[in-house]
């Protein structure tokens, strides 16, 4: 058996062949099992042929890399079949070459003797205290080969392992297990200490959002009480309902808004979640608890000034309670009920219940009222849109031109954005459907505010680019500006 001339052929295609993002699984981890090997079969008594069957295993445990990531244990076997034959291994060593390879495949299962070697020098590092390097390591490359793991889950995952680990042999067991027990432990405490962490933030969460109810139910019931309700005022909605309710039977407010949300409430349990149904119930209470403490006091007589701005605080009121994960206005949860019911779109059926609502009022309280009450409710649409998505909402640009590279180079090193790259066709004109070309689709996301120097950058290059923009409600990570917090 040539095992020297084995290990300088593989190690050299080893070094040369692995891919770059292979952190872990590189040529020097080969090196390392090899001695681990050696280490553990020498204090096991483990020599002659024996040894070196375990270090040729050792040697091409992890050669399949060189071809792919998935089963290279099995690739493995077939590199060692093809090659060892031609380096004085008989057949037989050669399959128990291939035993001793098959048994590292998580999880470990095995009754040789030397595959119980090899194993343990594969998972040596599990007990040393350079670790966390190798860890890191393992971590990286599995990120880069498309196991997206967060830190946290990363760090779970290590856990687990450990925990199930079990060294095979006595010498990996006397020699690894205590700082392996270590390794375990500090994870443990770093685990800890995470999820104390992820606590904090959640209370810190909690009460942010609290203070958020609160702040919404306060603006929205000052509207109620010093806007709109003085002045026979009235919104869409449950609240424009409730409102018209109270206005012709004078049933009180607050018993009046609890009461008709209740039901949406209810259907919001099984519709949205349970989540959302506590804290609608939460936020409608405050309301409730708003209006009762709340005295009728007009701030103003001047009926343009109450249908804005009590459309306005109305707005800002109900849009930081939906930031908070709620809703003070139960009608969108019966629009999203009856749509799955009816061929109508969720706008359609908003847009009719409010209609009958301000045609009740204009029937009973005329004309005028009913027009000024339509203005109050598309102020408080409008700051419900600002309070939710920001004044600097995104918006989502593709760009298909000839001009491509350049275009690409503006953005990114003159505008300071990301960009998406998708391959398309261009062309199939009428009359010239024959006619195409290969390009490339550029995509970005701005803020709406950029969007005029966008288009200025782009036709700049090339005056015939086709643009195209479309709103984006909710955008994260990538090179994006911070949303700010209203």
């Amino acid at each position: 058996m040539q095992y020297d001339k084995a290990y300088q052929l593989l190690m050299e295609a080893l070094t040369a062949g692995l891919p770059s993002h292979l952190t872990y699984h590189k040529a020097d981890h080969t090196k390392q099992v090899i001695e681990a090997s050696i280490r553990i079969a020498r204090a096991e008594k483990v020599e002659g042929d024996d040894l070196t069957l375990l270090c040729t295993a050792a040697l091409y445990h992890d050669a399949g890399y060189l071809v792919q990531s998935e089963g290279h244990e099995a690739i493995s076997c077939e590199m060692a079949r093809k090659q060892l034959p031609e380096l004085g291994y008989d057949a037989e060593q050669t399959e128990r070459v291939c035993s001793i390879i098959l048994a590292t495949r998580i999880p470990h299962q095995t009754a040789d003797p030397l595959g119980k070697i090899l194993c343990d020098a594969d998972l040596y590092y599990l007990g040393t205290d350079q670790y966390d390097l190798y860890a890191e390591n393992l971590y990286q490359e599995l990120t880069h080969l498309g196991n997206l793991l967060s830190r946290q889950e990363w760090l779970v995952k290590q856990i687990e392992f450990l925990n199930q680990h079990r060294y095979f042999t006595e010498t990996a067991m006397r020699e690894r297990d205590p700082q392996k027990q270590r390794n375990l432990q500090r994870l443990q405490k770093s685990a800890s200490g995470s999820f104390r962490q992820a606590q904090k933030s959640g209370w810190k969460e909690l009460a942010q959002d609290g203070l958020l109810m609160v702040a919404g139910a306060t603006l929205a019931g000052y509207a109620l009480k010093c806007f709109l309700v003085p002045n026979l005022f009235f919104d869409g909605g449950v609240t424009g309902i409730s409102l018209l309710v109270h206005e012709l039977y004078h049933f009180n407010l607050a018993v009046v808004v609890l009461m008709l949300n209740l039901p949406f409430i209810i259907v919001s349990h099984f519709s949205v979640g349970f989540r959302f149904a506590l804290r609608t119930l939460i936020s409608v209470l405050l309301l409730g608890i708003v209006l009762l403490l709340l005295p009728d006091v007009a701030i103003t007589s001047d009926k343009l000034l109450i249908s804005i701005f009590g459309g306005v605080f109305l707005g800002i009121g109900i849009g930081l309670t939906m930031r908070a994960g709620a809703a003070l206005d139960g009608i969108e949860v019966l629009a999203l009920y009856t749509l799955k019911r009816t061929s109508f779109t969720i706008t359609e059926i908003i847009l009719g219940i409010n209609v009958l609502i301000f045609s009740v009022a204009a029937f009973k309280f005329g004309m005028e009222t009913a027009l000024y009450s339509v203005l109050t409710y598309f102020s408080a649409t409008r700051c419900i849109d600002y309070v939710v998505e920001g004044l600097q909402a995104f918006t989502g640009v593709t760009i298909i031109s000839g001009k491509s590279e350049v275009i690409k180079y503006q953005l990114v090193n003159n505008l300071g954005r990301g960009i998406t790259v998708y391959k398309g066709q261009r062309g199939f004109l009428p009359g010239q459907f024959e006619v195409s070309a290969d390009c490339d689709i550029i995509f970005t996301v701005i803020t709406r505010l950029e969007l005029r120097k966008l288009k200025n950058l782009v036709f700049q290059v090339d005056p015939k680019a086709f643009v195209f923009a479309s709103t984006i409600k909710e955008a994260s990570g990538g090179i994006l500006k911070r949303k700010s917090h209203h």
